[in-house]
């Protein structure tokens, strides 16, 4: 059994799985055996093909859907050609059948493919499971981030209050400096006497 791939889809694997599909729907074949083949040949699950077509390479292949659809017509017309002396009202009722027909082919294409999935060991369960892990993840993430948020406000707050601290701190040293300084000068500019050998005051100038 071949391990199921969970990696991105290259631009060659969306060209496989849109000419598997196209040829399917050209032969009148459904898509839920396209996207089984598909798979077959991508190691991956026919969910995960289905999903890839109708989320995003359905898309880029309109005009091919719409021309395999009318290559398909065409067969079919070809395989069984209409009376020539039936009347319209019969042809009206035949196409009426044929939409009929094709409205429960799908239905029960639907169905099929749905039991598909989850026959298929619950692969939409388990994406759901892992979109509420990452859920879960996201929103403890975010829990940390505002706790983050909230410790660097409350840091910047601290250092800002330190950082006045410091600056009064020097301010108060500038200051005590500056006296300092001046009341050394007012020392020195003191007048100072001494006496001489007659006993004498006499000024010293400095």
């Amino acid at each position: 059994m071949t391990s199921t791939r969970q990696d991105a889809w290259s631009q060659d694997e969306d060209l496989l799985l849109a000419e598997v599909v196209l040829k399917h729907i050209r032969e009148g074949g459904t898509q839920l055996h396209a996207f089984e083949e598909v798979g077959k040949r991508l190691s991956r699950t026919a969910a995960a093909c289905g999903f890839r077509w109708n989320s995003f390479v359905r898309k880029q292949y309109r005009s091919g859907i719409e021309l395999a659809k009318k290559h398909r017509k065409e067969a079919k017309k070809k395989k069984n050609p209409a009376g020539g002396h039936s009347s319209h009202s019969a042809e009206q009722v035949t196409e009426s059948k044929k939409e009929t027909q094709k409205k429960e082919l799908s239905v029960k294409d639907f169905i099929a493919y749905v039991e598909k999935l989850e026959s298929e060991g619950g692969s939409v369960q388990n994406l759901k499971n892992e979109i509420e892990e990452l859920k879960k993840e996201q929103k403890l993430l975010k829990a940390r981030l505002a706790e983050a948020e909230q410790n660097y406000l409350h840091t910047s707050d601290k250092y800002h209050a330190l950082e006045e601290d410091y600056r009064s701190l020097l301010g108060i040293l500038d200051r005590a400096r500056k006296m300092a300084v001046m009341e050394e000068n007012e020392k020195e500019q003191k007048v100072k006497f001494t006496m001489d050998k007659n006993g004498n005051l006499q000024r010293l100038n400095k």
